[in-house]
C-alpha cells in the first residue's frame, strides 16, 4: 500500500511517499480504508523528535483519520465492514500513523462517523475539538453559568472551545484579532476583545466583573500574572500550549483565591477520556456546529510539503487534509474551501509548540 512515512526522525524532507507493507491488525484492532487524514502541528513534533514517543520504523506519520471499516478483529465488537469511522490518536505511543491507504486502529480508539458528515470536514476538526473538550471538561471542570476566557479564540482549538463552552451553558469571553471578532461572535462568544488592546485586562474586568472561572490560552503566551489577576474565586487556569514558555506564577494570589492551575497534552489522554470527548464531538458534527474555518484538500503525496508549510508558519489556522489516492476522485479539488467568515488569522491564535 502507499503511505507517507519516515525511516528516521528528523526534518520534513525525511518524509517519503511510496509503497510499504500493509498493516497487520490484531484481534482487538480494526482495519480501516482511509478516506482523509488531517495534518496537525503535533505531527511535526513527533516526526522531528521534539515530542518523544515510541515509534517503529518505517513509521507512518499522522494522527487523525476518517475512513471505512474493512474488517474487525474477533475482539473488536461493534464494528462491521462498511462502517464509516474516525480516530484522532494514531501515530504516537507505539501506534503507526494514519497517513496511508489503510490503517490499523485499536477498537477503543475508533468512533463511528455521524451520517452525511463529509470526511475532510470531519477529520479537520477532531484533533482540535478533542483538545478543547479535555481543556474544558476533563481538566477545566466547566459548569453551566460559568465564564470561560478563551485567548486566541479565532484559531482551530479556540473556535472549538467557544462552540463547546457555549453548548455546555457557559458564557464565553474571547480575545482575538479585531478582524476575527465577527467569527468569534458567530460561534457564540458573548464578548470579543482585541488581544492587542493595551488595556485588555481592564476590558476583561468590565465584561466579567465577577471574574473568570476557566482561563484557557491557546496561543501559548501563558501570562499567568494576568490570568491569576482575572481569576474568580475557585477559578481554574488550564495550560495546553507553549512548551517553551517560562512565565512567573503569582502563587500567593492564586492560592488566596482558592484557584488552581493544570496543564495537559492530548497525547497523554486515556482511551476512556478520548471516547468521552468523541461523544460530544459527534453530537456537534451531526448538528453542523463544529466546522473548520478553512479546509485545504491535497494528495497524500504532499505530506512532506505540508509539514514544511506548518513549520514555516504558512497556514495561519487553515487546516490541510491529505487524501489517499483511492478517495481523491470523490473529494473536492485541492483549492482552499472557506466559510463566509474565513479571513485567516495572522496572530498566534494556534499553539505553535504544544497541543500534543
Amino acid at each position: 500500500m502507499r503511505a507517507a512515512f519516515i525511516e528516521e526522525l528528523g526534518p520534513a524532507e525525511n518524509i517519503r511517499y511510496g509503497e510499504i507493507a500493509p498493516p497487520d491488525p490484531g484481534p482487538t484492532d480494526v482495519l480501516v480504508e482511509v478516506e482523509a487524514v488531517s495534518v496537525n502541528p503535533v505531527d511535526t513534533f513527533v516526526r522531528s523528535g521534539i515530542f518523544r514517543t515510541p515509534v517503529e520504523f518505517p513509521f507512518v506519520i499522522g494522527r487523525d483519520l476518517v475512513g471505512t471499516v474493512v474488517r474487525a478483529g474477533a475482539g473488536a465488537a461493534g464494528f462491521a465492514p462498511g462502517d464509516r469511522v474516525w480516530c484522532n490518536s494514531l501515530g504516537h505511543g507505539g501506534r503507526q500513523g494514519a497517513a496511508a491507504e489503510r490503517a490499523v486502529v485499536p477498537v477503543d480508539r475508533l468512533y463511528r462517523l455521524p451520517a452525511a458528515v463529509d470526511a475532510a470536514e470531519a477529520v479537520a476538526v477532531v484533533h482540535p475539538a478533542g483538545t478543547a473538550y479535555l481543556a474544558l471538561f476533563t481538566h477545566g471542570r466547566v459548569r453551566p453559568g460559568e465564564t470561560v476566557l478563551v485567548a486566541g479564540a479565532a484559531g482551530n482549538v479556540g473556535s472549538a472551545l467557544i462552540v463547546m463552552a457555549v453548548e455546555a451553558g457557559a458564557r464565553v469571553v474571547a480575545t482575538a484579532a479585531a478582524r476575527d471578532a465577527e467569527h468569534c461572535r458567530a460561534l457564540g462568544a458573548e464578548a470579543v476583545l482585541d488581544y492587542q488592546d493595551p488595556e485588555l485586562i481592564a476590558r476583561v474586568r468590565e465584561v466579567s466583573p465577577q471574574g473568570i472561572d476557566v482561563h484557557i490560552d491557546t496561543s501559548g503566551t501563558n501570562d499567568l500574572a494576568a490570568a491569576v489577576e482575572l481569576l474568580a474565586p475557585r477559578g481554574r487556569i488550564v495550560l495546553l500550549a507553549g512548551a517553551r514558555s517560562r512565565p512567573v506564577l503569582p502563587a500567593g494570589p492564586l492560592y488566596m483565591k482558592d484557584g488552581s492551575l493544570v496543564g495537559f497534552v492530548i497525547s497523554h489522554a486515556t482511551a476512556a477520556e478520548l471516547a468521552e470527548a468523541a461523544g460530544s464531538i459527534n453530537r456537534l458534527l451531526a448538528n453542523g456546529k463544529l466546522r473548520a474555518r478553512s479546509v485545504e484538500r491535497v494528495p497524500l503525496s504532499e505530506a512532506a510539503r505540508t509539514h514544511r508549510r506548518i513549520e514555516d508558519g504558512e497556514l495561519h489556522g487553515s487546516r490541510v487534509v491529505l487524501l489517499p489516492e483511492q478517495s481523491k476522485q470523490s473529494e473536492q479539488p485541492k483549492e482552499p474551501e472557506q466559510s463566509e467568515q474565513s479571513e485567516q488569522p495572522k496572530e498566534p491564535t494556534e499553539p505553535t509548540e504544544s497541543v500534543t
